[in-house]
């Protein structure tokens, strides 16, 4: 099938299965590794890119379900030198270790702080419960998040 999407602000036009992944489009047709498969079931939520603003799990859809689409995934973030808010205080945090899941935190929470740009902790909290992250033991994480809404609702 014929699928076209604009991908991280480019205009793409290809060819997929009707039952290739999104998260295999990506990773193999488009060559975006930035965004990682982990147990491709939706638990684990490192392949979460965003669909049309929305934090979606990229193993649990079809590419052709994009069609028509504008997805984000983690390389739109910073495409130049500059980190992006989310980035920069995850370095600040030390919010990632081995880094496998930091692509699809940061992109579920870039959705998240879009929607509540004033979260609790205890917000952020329940966003995270929908990713697994075997090394930080989240804290620093909710942290770096916590410190990004305040840059995020003063970017543009």
């Amino acid at each position: 099938m014929q699928i076209r999407v604009e991908v991280n602000g480019l205009r793409i036009e290809e060819t997929v299965s009707s039952r290739l992944l999104l998260s295999d489009f990506l990773r193999h047709q488009l060559k975006l590794t930035g965004t990682h498969v982990g147990c491709e079931h939706g638990v684990c939520g490192s392949c979460t890119v965003t669909v049309d603003g929305a934090a979606v799990r990229s193993c649990l859809m079809l590419a052709v379900q994009v069609d028509q689409a504008k997805l984000s995934t983690v390389e739109s973030l910073a495409p130049g030198p500059q980190l992006h808010p989310l980035q920069e205080e995850f370095r600040k945090a030390h919010a990632l270790q081995c880094g496998f899941c930091t692509p699809g935190i940061l992109m579920a929470s870039l959705d998240f702080l879009g929607r509540f740009p004033e979260p609790t902790r205890e917000e952020i909290t329940e966003m995270l419960s929908g990713h697994l992250c075997r090394c930080t033991g989240y804290i620093p994480i909710v942290n770096a998040i916590e410190r990004a809404a305040p840059r995020l609702r003063t970017s543009p």
